[in-house]
């Protein structure tokens, strides 16, 4: 099989292993079908597209919308920019968690910004008709949670991009653009000790007050979140490519 790719930014070694061993976990992928390249360590090397199955964009502390930015930021925001030029071109399989809506969502020229956060904790999440009827969303109920955490999220939705999930305080959920390319706003790779880990990780960084850690904590645990991993599997299992 020829290999993913996962764009990763997070500093923090244990929240990207992390993240790293969900995508591997719940996309049913060993290591050596799952490249990982850590953006925020150092510039992104040539990727060979027509060696590659796929790419996921995991979550990220970035904010696409922030009005001052780290040179990092900066530089990886560029680099991914570039690279979607040629992805949506070859109509890639792509799917983004999260920061996938800021980075495909601001290339495909649609806003992102604070109107809809959403705190840390699960939610329900609603497929649109066009949702109901993707090839990858197949089989999921019309409804399920999902794990959400988050400062921004697409106000308005790309022109070229097919809305294809919703929750209540956050309209834009999930979308397609044309017809392999994904972003969730929510998080398929977080299972409940991922999305704890998650949190611990970042408590400091402005999510929640850092004395409601317990509190948030104690919120996750109780979630029933299994249905958004299968997005994962349902992505490798119709992109995987020889």
């Amino acid at each position: 099989m020829k290999p993913f790719v996962l764009l990763a930014t997070r500093a923090q070694d244990d929240a990207a292993d992390a993240e790293y061993a969900a995508f591997l976990r719940f996309g049913g992928l060993t290591p050596d079908d799952l490249r990982r390249v850590r953006l925020e360590a150092a510039p992104m090397p040539a990727l060979d597209l027509d060696g590659l199955s796929g790419i996921f964009v995991g979550g990220s502390p970035f904010d696409a919308g922030a009005p001052s930015k780290s040179e990092v930021q900066v530089r990886v925001e560029a680099e991914v920019s570039a690279l979607l030029d040629e992805v949506v071109d070859r109509d890639l399989p792509f799917l983004g968690a999260c920061y996938g809506v800021g980075t495909l969502g601001v290339h495909q020229g649609g806003v992102i910004d604070t109107t809809y956060g959403e705190p840390i904790g699960a939610v329900p999440i609603s497929l649109t008709d066009d949702g109901v009827a993707d090839p990858l969303l197949v089989g999921l109920p019309a409804t399920f949670d999902a794990f959400v955490g988050h400062k921004e999220a697409c106000r308005v939705l790309p022109a070229t991009a097919t809305l294809l999930a919703s929750s209540p305080a956050c309209p834009v959920q999930m979308f397609r653009v044309r017809r392999n390319l994904y972003a969730t706003q929510f998080h398929p790779e977080l299972d409940v000790e991922g999305i704890v880990g998650r949190v611990r990780a970042y408590s400091e960084y402005g999510y929640f007050p850092p004395a409601e850690l317990t509190e948030v904590v104690a919120r996750v645990r109780a979630a029933d979140v299994t249905v958004p991993r299968r997005i994962l599997d349902a992505f490798v299992r119709r992109y995987a490519r020889d």
